[in-house]
């Protein structure tokens, strides 16, 4: 028996638990278990933590960049731990590869110092996978820290010239399928597309809408970091990560969150030319309500009534919610809006803003890109023309029918269009543009088609159609 002592036995080190990272995964692992979108996960983990004392607002704001640039880069993220593992990404659970993304984003999208970026992800995976996994953890960053961005695109996107649309796809984090059809919807130039996918990938302000007759821009204007919107008159944004909650007036409903994409659209409606009478409008695909609030406000100024229908029940009630307070008359109902209990040639105005994949939207809800896939294009469309064609045979001659979808996709717009349109003879379609004058870049008509990265809105389209007979 040796006589030399023992060394005594090193105590196991527990794990040291960080509040904002922990937070950044369990809504990471919300979106991916329970198909959730991070816009509604991620406030209420948020307000949790600030009621627990866990959180100030830098803090926050960690957080909520952690998640969202985790969501938005993802597929760029995955292209590059891919090259840092032995095995085909499918294999790695779904739970590891959160804290990889988490990890990556940290090295490659953020300011944080390497070395803190590779022990802060470790020492989250050591609290929420165990000791083992996270020395795998610490393996694949390690490589991860190699490079920065820039030289990891360079060796994991092919090159432009080999293949366009799958160096986009990598570059810029989008489906090859999403790359595509974009393009395609912007004409195929490559300037167009490059700076539509990099706006995608920028957070959006958040921008808020000061509904007529109850609010004014020059009200929420004295808001700290408001300024005014670029296009709509009823428009201010929130800039620096400003709070719509604390705003009163937002509070009260006499305000709301509603993109100037979106208010652009209720206005060209209201907007458009009819031909007589102008005092019943519709908005046949009203949930949850925002352009339903905007739409009962304007009506209310011209002495019209505006019905608001939705065919989800709890959808409705939240029309009902953000119509509350409205200026003038108006009703709620639940109904499906493919077979309508109003009797046909109803309504002046008709605003049908169909159920769509949110390819205009990817922005606000970056997740999507990944869960949307091209056959849900196939799902969508049978609906989309059916609430047209309902919405045609809604409106009166000499009324005007809006239908507006979240996604530039041509699927989902000039073709469903076109489709109905061929069963309808007695329509013209209007030239929409000069409804929005100050508005630039609309298109080359009679449509509107909106973009992030020329008008700093949701990629909403609008045709107008009249009819004639």
């Amino acid at each position: 028996m040796s006589d030399q002592p023992r060394r005594p036995h090193k105590p196991h080190r527990r794990p040291q638990k960080d509040p904002v990272r922990i937070l950044a995964f369990e809504a990471l692992r919300a979106v991916d278990e329970r198909d959730a979108y991070a816009n509604l996960v991620l406030p209420p983990l948020l307000r949790k933590a600030r009621e627990k004392g866990d959180f100030d607002g830098r803090d926050a704001a960690l957080a909520t960049e952690l998640v969202y640039g985790t969501l938005r880069r993802q597929g760029t993220y995955d292209a590059i731990v891919a090259a840092c593992v032995d095995r085909p990404l499918r294999e790695v659970d779904p739970p590891v590869l959160d804290v990889l993304g988490l990890g990556a984003h940290q090295l490659l999208g953020t300011r944080i110092p390497p070395h803190a970026a590779v022990s802060a992800t470790v020492e989250l995976a050591r609290v929420v996978l165990g000791d083992g996994r996270a020395k795998f953890v610490n393996a694949v960053l390690r490589k991860v820290a190699q490079h920065d961005l820039d030289g990891w695109l360079e060796k994991v996107a092919p090159p432009y010239d080999d293949d366009p649309e799958d160096h986009l796809a990598v570059v810029h984090s989008h489906p090859r399928w999403v790359v595509s059809a974009l393009w395609d919807s912007l004409g195929g130039s490559r300037a167009g597309i490059e700076d539509l996918l990099e706006a995608d990938n920028e957070r959006p302000e958040v921008t808020l809408v000061a509904r007529p007759g109850r609010s004014t821009t020059e009200e929420l204007l004295r808001e700290e970091a408001a300024v005014e919107g670029r296009w709509s008159p009823y428009a201010v944004r929130l800039t620096e990560g400003g709070e719509p909650g604390a705003v009163e007036a937002v509070r009260e409903g006499r305000a709301g969150v509603q993109d100037e994409g979106s208010q652009l659209v209720a206005l060209a409606l209201a907007h458009a030319p009819v031909e007589g009478r102008d005092a019943l409008w519709l908005d046949g695909c009203a949930g949850p309500g925002g352009k339903a609030a905007l739409l009962g406000a304007l009506a209310a100024e011209r002495g019209a009534v505006l019905l608001a229908s939705e065919k989800q029940p709890h959808r409705a009630g939240l029309v009902a919610r953000a119509l509350d307070g409205n200026p003038g008359p108006y009703q709620v109902i639940a109904a499906d809006g493919t077979r309508p209990p109003w009797r046909p040639g109803s309504f002046d105005r008709v605003l049908m803003d169909v159920p769509c994949t949110g390819l205009g939207a990817l922005r606000r809800r970056p997740e999507a890109r990944w869960r949307r896939r091209p056959e849900d294009l196939d799902g969508f469309a049978p609906l989309q023309r059916e609430l047209l064609r309902t919405a045609l045979e809604s409106v009166r001659v000499g009324g005007v029918v809006g239908y507006a979808t979240c996604s530039p996709h041509l699927a989902e717009t000039r073709a469903v269009v076109a489709d109905v349109l061929k069963q309808f003879p007695d329509t013209e379609l209007l030239d929409a543009r000069p409804l929005l004058p100050d508005v630039p870049a609309l298109g080359e008509g009679p449509d509107i088609q909106l973009w992030p990265h020329l008008h700093g809105t949701d990629a909403m389209y609008l045709a107008l159609i009249r009819r004639t007979a």
